[in-house]
């Protein structure tokens, strides 16, 4: 057996959730391999709308094992209302999910650093969720982070070592108002950590290496999107992991040759939240529409999303850096209205065309070069089947699948569980 692979190949927010969820029937274990509580996976099934910050989107289906991975950062307060929103609705969490002991946590002090750092950038500020995740990771690359394992032994010890480090930062370097917000974040962290040593803390790289011995299929759940990757993606406006394909490895503990298919989720026009380069940004109407037909705006943050055409240059950077075997297309629906469809194809940089993605987007004038096609103009969200798409969808699909060599094997045309096609 071998595990699938589930991430973003733009920005993030391309519906990765959703699509784990509709995909979960097919595999006994779901894991989340990387990231932290800004990352918002949205499902809605059954007439119900649930935001996932931490947990894996397997949760709602039975019968199903669902693994925070050592890759994850792990906020206890986020982690704690999570469980409770779950519980409202009648599903109660117990067996059924592992987290592993080599997770990092989230401190409150962490948070309080986030918006410290944020504040001192300025106007070079890079649009933090303010989650405390940078310095999270930070600290686990400087190897003074604290772990969820720690819980079981020395943790007063260890919490307090960390906090104090930090409250020197915060003090010395960036001469930043703490104490009212740290009582509060601490009150709900704490009341979380009891929330948290409640449920198995594991060593989850043995779990999911024994769950391949023993022939149950696993499927790796990313967060954020590729182009938001701390090494290949539009640096320094991305997030503090790996989120693409090779996190997966180093996220759960999982062998390279483990790797089985890779899906890959793009929307059929592509968005942005925060700062940073857009090369096929729109600030006309198309844009507008885009944001409000498709309720572009942040599930953790409600932050607006900026919209835009989509970009292949983008995507075939992805599709290569991931090794898709997959497409998986969202929110076509959202295109229901548009006379004409426009997809970069190439960027002109300096006047030279070029389809390679560059090592910088930020120190260049990038002017995208286009191809038209025409929109369908007939809406999407009641269609059953492959066989009901109009033919100027179907030529869409046909026009990108030309272009990245790798088929599109599902067609979101709506929010809900059902509205989700597979392509034969």
């Amino acid at each position: 057996m071998k595990v699938d692979v589930l991430l973003g190949l733009q920005w993030g927010d391309e519906g990765k959730g959703k699509v784990v969820d509709v995909l979960t029937p097919h595999y006994d274990v779901i894991a989340r391999f990387q990231g932290g509580p800004n990352a918002g996976h949205t499902l809605e099934f059954n007439n119900i709308k649930q935001v996932l910050h931490t947990i894996p989107s397997g949760i709602f289906r039975e019968n199903k094992m669902n693994v925070i991975g050592n890759g994850v950062v792990l906020d206890p307060s986020v982690f704690k209302k999570e469980i409770e929103s779950i519980s409202k609705i009648g599903i109660e969490l117990g067996d059924n999910l592992i987290i592993s002991k080599k997770a990092h946590l989230i401190l409150p002090t962490h948070r309080l650093l986030d918006a410290a750092s944020e504040a001192a950038k300025g106007d070079t500020k890079i649009g933090s969720t303010l989650k405390g995740i940078g310095p999270t990771y930070r600290d686990k690359i400087g190897r003074d982070g604290l772990r969820v394992g720690d819980l079981l032994e020395n943790f007063d010890e260890k919490y307090t070592r960390l906090k104090t480090l930090h409250i020197q930062q915060l003090e010395k370097f960036y001469n930043f108002d703490y104490q009212e917000k740290l009582n509060e974040f601490e009150k709900e962290w704490f009341e979380g950590i009891e929330v948290l040593k409640k449920f198995q803390l594991v060593n989850t790289e043995h779990y999911i290496n024994n769950a391949l011995k023993t022939e149950k299929s696993v499927i790796a759940e990313g967060a954020q999107g590729t182009m938001l990757d701390i090494d290949f993606g539009s640096y320094p406006f991305v997030t503090s992991s790996n989120t693409i394909c090779a996190g997966a490895c180093t996220g759960l503990g999982i062998a390279p040759q483990k790797i089985g298919k890779v899906f890959g989720i793009f929307k059929a026009y592509c968005t942005r939240v925060g700062m940073g380069p857009f090369p096929t940004e729109l600030f006309d109407q198309d844009g507008q529409n885009m944001r409000d037909v498709g309720n572009e705006y942040g599930s953790t943050t409600g932050r607006p999303r900026r919209c835009g055409w989509i970009d292949l240059v983008a995507l075939n950077y992805s599709i290569m850096i991931n090794g898709v075997t997959d497409l998986i297309m969202m929110k076509a629906d959202v295109l229901d209205d548009f006379e004409t469809i426009k997809v970069a194809t190439a960027y002109k940089i300096n006047g030279e065309t070029t389809t390679e993605f560059p090592y910088d987007l930020s120190g260049v004038d990038i002017e995208p070069v286009y191809e038209e096609l025409p929109g369908w103009n007939s809406p999407l969200t009641g269609v059953t089947s492959e066989n009901e798409f109009p033919d100027a969808l179907k030529n869409y699909i046909k026009f990108l699948e030309e272009k990245t060599g790798v088929p599109i094997t599902i067609v979101s045309v709506g929010p809900n569980r059902n509205q989700t096609i597979i392509r034969k």
